[in-house]
């Protein structure tokens, strides 16, 4: 009897777990509504086995939500609202529907909120304000709510030329060196310092990190080639490396992060373009798939995701690109198990599914085009 029993709850374990696994996996993706024509923020439901699509829902607004985040229990959305004066929402997550329910907003501290995280500790949402030139620290309220600027800090420098010192020939990528302009903020894994890109200085801003008083305390400064613009970056899942992709200048910075100081080192620039590419493209997305293994970028006009192999050291090779089979993708997300990638093809209002090949890091597309207006970005839920 002893050994039925246990064969039973064991036959009871594998059977959840497969059911775990077979489990629709749901998909929150911001679309532009004011310009654009997206509605809002949208649900979707991922089948884990063929990574297709089905639309659920959408949480209609035009507060403009430019970047997504989920805390790690998975009961709020936060969204950075990028509209004329700036700010963060928050939302309550129907465990059961996937659901979104409006729950208040702040201001972020600035105009443009276009990207926002959520510090390890769960305490605090980070924002980066592009058109404001600041980053605000939003605290997280027990209730889910969002309270009231506990800290904003101005960027302040020399700005970079117009033109990119390391952009491709011919290339007139010219966007942001009119005025300090910040394009993501995140926290390192350890929650002790947070990383602010300004795309107009050629900075990265590495803030040390006070969670008792919600503050952003000077610490060091790192910087790219003179107008090439850092947008976003990625961290390596089990090594202290940092992945930045420039915008005006189509290329990926390595940086080694000194987890004591807070301190980036460059190692090496990659072009995120083909060799002899000539013209202008701008980068978007970067990513670092879960085993540390591939970097993705996404390259929008050249409309390609790219992808890199890491080395031992950190270091990058070319391995491929894929068409995204849409126009100026925003960005692209992985899925959490690391098999799916979908893409945000902003100017062509769809979203494109493609497989991964976990053994090269090779997309191929499923053939899925899931119809949306103006996506901009998208988060899984945990």
């Amino acid at each position: 009897m002893t050994c039925r029993r246990a064969f039973l709850k064991a036959l009871a374990i594998m059977s959840a777990s497969a059911n775990a696994q077979n489990r629709p996996l749901r998909l929150y993706i911001a679309a532009y509504a004011a310009p654009g024509n997206g509605q809002g923020i949208h649900l979707f439901e991922m089948n884990p086995a063929t990574g297709a699509l089905t639309a659920r829902g959408v949480t209609k607004s035009d507060r403009n939500a430019g970047c997504l985040a989920i805390n790690a229990s998975g009961t709020h959305l936060y969204a950075a609202d990028e509209n004329e004066s700036g700010s963060v929402s928050a939302y309550a997550i129907d465990r059961s529907t996937g659901g979104l329910t409006f729950l208040n907003n702040v201001a972020s501290g600035g105009k443009g909120a276009t990207h926002l995280s959520i510090h390890p500790g769960g305490k605090y949402v980070f924002v980066a304000n592009y058109f404001g030139g600041s980053c605000g620290v939003i605290p997280i309220l027990p209730d889910g709510r969002v309270g009231p600027a506990t800290d904003v800090k101005h960027h302040t420098g020399q700005l970079g030329p117009v033109h990119a010192s390391s952009a491709p020939p011919g290339s007139f990528a010219i966007s942001g060196h009119d005025a300090p302009h910040p394009h993501m903020i995140h926290a390192d894994p350890s929650g002790r310092f947070v990383l602010a890109t300004d795309l107009g200085l050629d900075k990265i801003f590495v803030w040390r990190f006070d969670p008792v008083n919600g503050k952003l305390l000077p610490n060091t400064v790192a910087t790219v080639p003179p107008g090439d613009g850092p947008r976003h970056f990625a961290f390596h899942p089990k090594r202290q490396w940092v992945y930045c992709v420039t915008e005006e200048a189509s290329t990926i910075v390595v940086f080694e992060l000194d987890a004591e100081a807070g301190r980036l080192t460059a190692k090496q620039t990659v072009s995120t373009l083909p060799r002899g590419f000539a013209g202008t493209s701008f980068t978007s997305g970067i990513e670092v798939s879960a085993d540390g293994r591939f970097v993705y970028v996404a390259n929008r006009l050249h409309d390609t995701v790219a992808w890199f192999s890491i080395g031992g050291d950190g270091r990058l090779t070319h391995a491929g690109e894929e068409w995204t089979r849409g126009s100026y993708p925003r960005t692209f997300i992985l899925d959490p198990s690391g098999k799916f990638l979908h893409v945000c093809n902003q100017r062509s209002d769809a979203l494109t599914t493609f497989r991964v090949d976990p053994q090269t890091g090779a997309l191929t597309f499923t053939g899925q085009y899931t119809a949306i207006g103006s996506p901009s970005t998208g988060v899984f839920a945990g």
